[in-house]
C-alpha cells in the first residue's frame, strides 16, 4: 500500500467549534468536511500528523502510545477551546517504525509512551472535521526547533519511505499555517507583502515544482513569519513526489496568518476542483 493522499491541513483556534465560526473561515471548515467524505470513502488504515502546536525542543517526538484520550483546554487560547474531548486511536508498531527509521537516518527521534500525554490544538481541530468519528488510528509528531529545514525535510523523506513500504493505507497532515506574523484581530489577513510570498509559494505547489518550493521555503519562512519556522512544510515537502497531484479547497485569514488547505493526491486523476488559471490566494 501506500500514502493515499497528504493534507496541508488549517488549525486556527476560531474553527474548533464549528457554530462558533467567522464568516471568513467558513470555507476552511467546509472543505474539510468534504475531504472527510474522501477519507471515507478511502478508509485509511492510519493518519500521520504534524502538527505546529507541538513544538519541541530538540528531539524528533512521535506519540506511539496505542490509544488517545483526554479532554483539551488549549493553554494559548482557553476561551475558544476549553474542555474539548477526543478519543482516537492509536497505531503503536507504525510509530515505533517511524521511530526506528529516524534513528537509522541519525536523526534524533524519540518515541512517546503516556497515557496522559495531552494533544495540542494542531492536532485536534482539523482532526474534529476531518474524522468526526474518531475512529481512524493517528500518530502524531512533533516540530522540532532545533532541527533547521533541511533536517526536517529529511525526516520527512524517512517518514514517507517507511509509510511507502506499510503495508497499510496512510493519509499525511501537516497542520499549520503559512504567513503567520500574527497580530490581534481574526478578520486581520497578512501585509501585502507577506501576501505576496503566500501567493508565490502556493503558485509553486499548485504547479507541482515542489522542489522550486522547498528552495524558496528558507527566505520565505524568515521574511513571512511561516509558522513554525516552516518545518511543517518542510516535512510536507518531504513526503511529496512528482506523481502528488495538488486540489486546492480553501483558504483564510486569523490574526494575520494565512491558512490554505490543500490536498495531494498519490493517483492521477482530474482534478475534482478546477485548480485552472485560478487565483489560489486571495
Amino acid at each position: 500500500m501506500t500514502i493515499e493522499f497528504s493534507i496541508l491541513a488549517p488549525r486556527v483556534p476560531s474553527i474548533c467549534h464549528e457554530d462558533q465560526v467567522p464568516d471568513f473561515q467558513q470555507a476552511m471548515v467546509d472543505g474539510m468536511k468534504e475531504i472527510a467524505q474522501d477519507l471515507a470513502t478511502v478508509k485509511p488504515d492510519a493518519i500521520v500528523l504534524v502538527s505546529c502546536h507541538w513544538p519541541s525542543t530538540f528531539a524528533h517526538y512521535v506519540d506511539c502510545y496505542p490509544v488517545h484520550k483526554g479532554l483539551l483546554t488549549a493553554t494559548e487560547a482557553p476561551e475558544l477551546i476549553k474542555d474539548v474531548p477526543y478519543h482516537y486511536p492509536g497505531d503503536e508498531k507504525l510509530g515505533l517504525q517511524l521511530v526506528q527509521a529516524g534513528k537509522e537516518a541519525g536523526l534524533s527521534v524519540i518515541e512517546v509512551q503516556d497515557e496522559h500525554f495531552v494533544w495540542d490544538y494542531g492536532t485536534i481541530v482539523p482532526l474534529r472535521y476531518l474524522v468526526p468519528n474518531e475512529d481512524i488510528p493517528v500518530v502524531n509528531l512533533s516540530v522540532t526547533l532545533a532541527a533547521n529545514l533541511e533536517e526536517t525535510y529529511k525526516w520527512g523523506q524517512t517518514i514517507a519511505k517507511v509509510l511507502h513500504k506499510s503495508d497499510k493505507k496512510i493519509v499525511f497532515i501537516s497542520s499549520g499555517a503559512l504567513s503567520h506574523n500574527l497580530v490581534r484581530g481574526r478578520h486581520n489577513k497578512p501585509t501585502l507583502s507577506e501576501h505576496a510570498l503566500d501567493k508565490e509559494f502556493v503558485e509553486h505547489i499548485m504547479n507541482k515544482e515542489y522542489e522550486m518550493a522547498y528552495n524558496m521555503l528558507p527566505q520565505y519562512a524568515s521574511m513571512a513569519k511561516v509558522e513554525s519556522g516552516g518545518r511543517h512544510l518542510a516535512m510536507l515537502l518531504g513526503i511529496l513526489d512528482k506523481d502528488s497531484e495538488p486540489t486546492y479547497y480553501a483558504d483564510g485569514q486569523s490574526s494575520g496568518s494565512w491558512n490554505a488547505l490543500i490536498t495531494f493526491e498519490k493517483t492521477k486523476v482530474a482534478p475534482k476542483k478546477d485548480n485552472s488559471e485560478k487565483e489560489y490566494v486571495k
